[in-house]
């Protein structure tokens, strides 16, 4: 079972190149173990027995089972993540013809990546086209991702720039713009993408109306060292804990409690959209699902006081190399187990009781345990469970596994850590 859910997650990490395929991927996931789709558009009932998913905005994906008790008795359970990592968002008319025929592509940061960490590798092009539909307002989303190596960003030889390994400061619009072509005189470079894009969905260049386009790397996920005890992939933050909470949906075995998988987009970005854990997305559907059970108001808000989320956002593990940017007592390891995130001025959600509660399931789950606190020299960023818990009123911890190199273009994490964090919400969800 360890290995089929390590292989697992490097499929899911190779199908998953950007937020709208990861949706897409998670979506076949839950298809194949017996999860139909609703729309948010349509009655959103919650009858006992059911195993539902809907999305929105083909980025972000909550996955439904609905216990035999009432909402109104139980709560939810819910386990929440993010579907969105930094990386390049191509610009609406991108191609730039260059000296030479060189074309490059306009793009722009999307989120906080380590920018060196994208030079000189294989990269592609995933995201979401938007064709004309049947009228205005109803328009067609076809998700894409062109799996052959398509442009790079070079770097500047070290002939050019003899302190580049001294500190090299990178200018986003100078520095970070992929090569993707060279073409003669007579070619038109400002349909290039349009028509590549066209080609490769099978339609007309002209019905193409618009695009959410990504760049990302397309270096396969992989295990490395003497064991094969370390992944090695891009967007492990946070497409790991993704996977591992609709992994444990998919084979949670609670009858009785109603219990969520909730895979938000945007976390890199501050979570301010539509989509987003700042959005009123989910506690829209957790009061209709109670709703549609008979609850009014009141019963809904005894429902949230019954309540408990784990909010699953990567953590930073201790780099062997850099000893004094941890906290000297709880700086968590690589496979020493899940962590539990603590900010004593609130930017995670986590306190002594809801972290009590997480140990616990840690301790049914098998699983070790750690604390991930900042060095309190280092100021440290919030994640999805403030953001949703200023939404909902309901308890809940942040966790994730311990990762290094989080925000490169390809991070490392423990094989051990994403079995047990399997096991852990497995147990949350029995």
């Amino acid at each position: 079972m360890a290995t089929t859910y390590i292989d697992s997650l490097l499929r899911f990490m190779d199908n998953s190149p950007c937020n709208f395929l990861a949706v897409e991927t998670m979506k076949k996931m839950l298809l194949d173990n017996g999860f139909v789709e609703k729309k948010l558009s349509e009655k959103l009932s919650a009858q006992a027995g059911e195993k539902f998913f809907f999305t929105k905005n083909d980025s972000a994906i909550f996955a439904v089972t609905v216990g035999q008790k009432p909402i109104k008795e139980t709560g939810f359970k819910i386990v929440a993540a993010h579907s969105d990592s930094p990386c390049f968002r191509i610009k609406p008319n991108a191609p730039i013809k260059c000296d030479g025929g060189i074309v490059k592509l306009n793009t722009e940061v999307y989120g906080g990546p380590i920018l060196y960490t994208w030079f000189d590798r294989p990269l592609s092009i995933a995201g979401r086209v938007i064709i004309k539909g049947d009228d205005a307002l109803h328009v067609v989303s076809r998700t894409i991702m062109i799996k052959r190596p398509l442009m790079q960003i070079s770097h500047l030889a070290i002939h050019f720039n003899r302190a580049v390994n001294e500190g090299n400061p990178l200018s986003k619009q100078k520095d970070m713009l992929p090569i993707i072509a060279k073409v003669n005189s007579e070619f038109e470079t400002g349909n290039m993408l349009i028509n590549l894009v066209a080609q490769e969905l099978g339609v007309v260049a002209s019905d193409i109306l618009d695009f959410d386009l990504l760049l990302y790397d397309t270096t396969p996920a992989c295990t490395f060292g003497l064991n094969n005890e370390f992944i090695s992939s891009g967007r492990l933050d946070d497409l790991s804990m993704a996977h591992a909470a609709i992994t444990a949906i998919c084979e949670s075995t609670d009858e009785e409690n109603t219990c969520i998988a909730a895979i938000f987009d945007n976390e890199e970005t501050g979570s301010g959209t539509k989509q987003g854990a700042g959005s009123p997305v989910l506690a829209n559907a957790l009061q209709r699902m109670a709703e549609s059970q008979g609850c009014n108001y009141d019963d809904y808000c005894v429902a949230l006081q019954k309540t408990f989320m784990i909010s699953a956002d990567n953590a930073h593990a201790h780099h062997p190399n850099y000893n004094e940017k941890y906290d000297p007592t709880n700086h968590p390891t690589m496979g020493g187990g899940p962590c539990i995130k603590i900010n004593a001025n609130c930017k995670y959600m986590s306190d002594a009781h809801s972290a009590a509660i997480f140990k616990n399931l840690c301790d049914e789950a098998g699983s070790p345990c750690q604390y991930f606190i900042n060095h309190s020299d280092v100021a440290g960023g919030s994640t999805l469970g403030n953001i949703l818990t200023g939404q909902i009123d309901i308890e809940g911890v942040d966790v994730g596994n311990p990762l290094l190199a989080m925000h490169s273009v390809r991070e490392t994490a423990s094989v051990d850590d994403h079995i047990n964090m399997i096991k852990v919400f497995k147990t949350f969800f029995s």
